[in-house]
């Protein structure tokens, strides 16, 4: 617990200052409302309007969590197939390549049209943004391994399929993890893509409305328990991350010596 304080208390303590500064200048310089709310405005809009914010709040992270979750199944799969197939790398993986450089909100009206405006397009398109960091970070962990070790493996008459699970996936878990970090922040850019461009519920329908609306401190609000909800899947990413690779580098203290092997 007192780990814990420790490393988070500096953070939370930057956030509140900031809001008080935040606070302080929109009172002192009296700045409109519809420029700029205070803090106060943006919370006291949440605590007035708890329950449409909370339903809209729910529809987004379920677009994000379906999205994140099959970006990682379809991405550790590519990766996969691209790590045990040099066709099937030389095949799959300047298409996988092409669909990052097609930017999400140019195809996001296409993939409209296709999946429709409910719930699958925004998945869609979480999934297509989230996709890509799995397969380069799984692809990068499964390559990574001591070749000496797979041989050693080998000579022992171990399966590919067993190299796969003892040695080569544990190998690469701290990539996937990676990986996993980056692709859970981006899942939550591709579900208000998604919402904005085609969306009749969720916080990126919210903030659009409130756009339209000049209700600004709705906006705000709606950007609070965007980054609330966007922070707290982080941190479950990391949690999974200390739970299943300890040993990680990534979990050392600020200035600890790296372990070695």
């Amino acid at each position: 617990m007192i780990q814990f304080l420790r490393r988070h208390s500096l953070p939370v303590a930057t956030l509140l200052v900031l809001g008080v500064l935040w606070e302080l200048a929109v009172r002192l310089f009296d700045i409109p409302n519809f420029i700029i709310p205070a803090p106060s405005a943006a919370l006291a809009k949440i605590a007035a309007h708890a329950g449409t914010l909370s339903r809209h709040l729910l529809t987004t992270l379920y677009e994000t969590v379906l999205g994140f979750l099959f970006g990682i199944a379809f991405g550790v799969l590519a990766a996969i197939v691209i790590v045990y197939s040099d066709t099937l790398q030389r095949v799959i993986y300047p298409l996988i390549v092409l669909s990052q450089v097609l930017p999400k909100i140019a195809i996001a009206p296409i993939l409209m049209i296709w999946a429709g405006y409910g719930l699958l397009s925004k998945v869609l398109i979480a999934l297509l943004i989230s996709f890509f960091p799995m397969v380069v970070s799984t692809v990068t962990g499964l390559r990574a391994v001591d070749p000496d070790l797979v041989d050693l493996a080998r000579s022992l008459c171990a399966s590919e399929a067993k190299i796969f699970r003892k040695i080569r996936f544990p190998n690469a878990l701290p990539y996937v993890f990676v990986g996993l970090k980056l692709s859970i922040t981006l899942a939550v850019i591709g579900a208000i893509v998604g919402e904005f461009i085609g969306g009749s519920q969720g916080l990126g329908y919210l903030i659009l409305s409130s756009n339209f609306q000049m209700d600004t401190a709705m906006m705000f609000a709606a950007l609070f328990l965007l980054s609330a909800m966007g922070l707290a899947l982080f941190g479950l990413v990391l949690l999974a991350e200390r739970i299943f690779i300890p040993w990680s580098v990534s979990d050392q203290e600020p200035g600890e010596p790296m372990a070695t092997a």
